[in-house]
């Protein structure tokens, strides 16, 4: 530990030229600032981001069909087939590590308007036909009633769960929701539920104008027999989608003869695979953050380190009297390697400080605003890169005072105390 008279001389002698000091001591205290500020920005774009998934199963992929670019077994390419309710029992018996596998019928969006009436309204929405486990892998929040149960699925119920776009559109402000009745291409359901989507993205509007009837009662009441439009498939945690897609497309190709080399046959889109596209891309942007902030305290301790020199030029004769009454060289190394650090790291904490008191302005500011749609939140540093930074100054306290403690201490006694 240093005593009292080591701090004294230390503060002396940053003291004595105050605003060369000040100067020396910005480029820490700027590069350290910039490096918590990159990092709070990465972890805000990154909460975000991951904002916008909440509530859905990350570990899923969708898949529907397309028309076949390969001939295979005497039948031709541009071929067209369905997705059938057994695919959907062969996928489950064939692939045990698999969660969920929801077929899904779809009336209207992409596939043309429907016409939803309710008195004398009439309205265009998406319509689909799907299993109870839906709700568990897109995100959305019941707030009255129910969502489609596996009863309406048995007893094919004409049961359908609405959005707060289609109540805007079809009901009076003031009017009860539940119990009433809406006709979907002529056929009648009663409202049971009421969703609201917890999607951050752009589409949040138009997906609160959806409805949502059990799967078996769709194929019944639009004619769709045994018909699958397309497929929602989620595996276990301790399972990965991607890894088992290979086997999923392998399974459906068997069974509606298709050229195991067509890849153009079935679409699919992996949820998992992009999810953890977007998690690479995040530790890039932690990597670039902090190469970015290294590089730009490097320079201040460059500074410090010139004006350090500077310093041990001028107690040339300081040192040489220090030296000629008994001052060891490790004792002149300590003294000029603690001036640098204690620098550094008033400086560096001055930077962690302000950064820190900027986020938290920002996190005020954001905090204050609609959380509907916005890609930015709660942009923090934990304690774990407080530390690092910590470490970085200490480090960078030690880089900057190693070559003028060297210099200050191959200096000569006799010659010292000849300097001017």
């Amino acid at each position: 530990m240093l005593d009292r008279d080591n701090w004294n001389e230390i503060l002396e002698a940053l003291t004595a030229n105050t605003f060369r000091t000040i100067l020396t001591a910005f480029g820490v205290f700027w590069g350290i600032f910039i490096l918590v500020i990159l990092l709070g920005a990465g972890n805000g774009l990154e909460n975000g981001v991951k904002k916008g998934f909440d509530g859905i199963a990350t570990n899923t992929m969708f898949m529907w069909t397309q028309t076949t670019s390969k001939p295979y077994k005497g039948l031709p390419k541009t071929r067209r087939y369905d997705f059938r309710n057994s695919d959907v029992v062969a996928l489950k018996e064939a692939l045990p590590d698999l969660l969920y596998v929801s077929p899904r019928n779809q009336l209207g969006g992409f596939e043309g308007a429907n016409n939803v009436v309710r008195g004398t309204k009439t309205a265009a929405f998406t319509v689909y036909g799907d299993y109870p486990e839906l709700i568990k892998q897109q995100p959305k929040t019941i707030i009255k009633g129910r969502f489609v149960n596996q009863q309406d699925i048995l007893l094919k119920r004409k049961i359908a769960v609405i959005g707060q776009g289609v109540i805007n559109e079809l009901y009076e402000k003031t009017e009860e929701v539940i119990g009433t009745y809406i006709k979907v291409n002529g056929v009648n359901f009663m409202v049971v539920g009421i969703y609201n989507s917890k999607s951050n993205q752009g589409n949040a509007e138009q997906e609160q104008k959806e409805i949502f009837v059990p799967f078996t009662t769709f194929q019944q009441a639009f004619n769709f027999g045994d018909k699958v439009g397309w497929m929602a498939l989620t595996a276990n945690d301790n399972s990965s989608i991607t890894d088992l897609k290979p086997k999923i497309l392998e399974v459906i190709k068997s069974r509606h003869s298709i050229n195991p080399t067509d890849d153009r046959a079935i679409g699919n889109f992996d949820l998992y695979e992009q999810f953890n596209k977007i998690r690479g891309l995040f530790s890039i942007l932690k990597f670039i953050a902090y190469f970015v902030g290294t590089l730009v305290l490097i320079s201040g301790v460059i500074g410090i380190s010139n004006i350090m020199l500077i310093v041990v030029k001028e107690r040339t004769k300081e040192i040489g009297i220090r030296r000629a009454l008994g001052a060891t060289p490790g004792a002149i190394r300590t003294q000029i390697l603690s001036e640098a650090i204690f620098l550094t790291i008033i400086a560096g904490m001055f930077g962690i400080a302000a950064a820190t008191g900027l986020l938290a302005v920002v996190n005020m500011i954001l905090d204050s605003m609609p959380g509907e749609g916005m890609m930015f939140a709660n942009p923090s540093v934990d304690l774990t890169v407080v530390f690092i930074a910590l470490l970085i100054l200490v480090g960078s306290g030690l880089l900057a005072g190693l070559i003028p403690a060297q210099t200050a201490i191959n200096v000569k006694p006799v010659d010292a105390l000849r300097a001017e």
